[in-house]
């Protein structure tokens, strides 16, 4: 898979992962006010993820890349945050929450190596 496919699957992946997320609050009862409370915000944070790769794969440098692609691992480690407490806090179940919880944790890990990998090949060519 070339770089092009590859950046081309990350966008798919991504979108797909906020796919998920509202899919997961529809499903939530909002009418307890904690659970739409942190639904929201979960909501947010998880369909932020996707836009601000899209973002990070249209950068005009290297500076810009690593500063949307860290802020994609920030925001996929919040929707972590959330989903935690919808699951221990709120009773969602986890057979909800947990496939989100791991895409999320799969995204972090992609992220921080993007991130790694653009600082080093940065410092190769000072």
């Amino acid at each position: 898979m070339n770089e092009s496919e590859r950046k081309q699957a990350l966008r798919i992946r991504t979108k797909r992962f906020a796919g998920q997320v509202v899919r997961l609050f529809v499903k939530l009862d909002r009418r307890r006010e904690e659970i739409s409370i942190l639904g929201k915000q979960m909501i947010r944070s998880g369909t932020s993820v996707g836009a601000n790769y899209r973002e990070a794969s249209r950068a005009r440098s290297d500076a810009e890349f690593i500063a949307k692609i860290e802020l994609c691992v920030q925001e996929a480690d919040e929707t972590q945050y959330w989903l935690e407490l919808l699951n221990e806090d709120c009773g969602i179940s986890t057979d909800l929450t947990q496939p989100l919880w791991h895409e999320a944790d799969e995204l972090i890990s992609i992220f921080i190596t993007m991130s790694k990998n653009t600082k080093k090949r940065r410092a190769e060519e000072k």
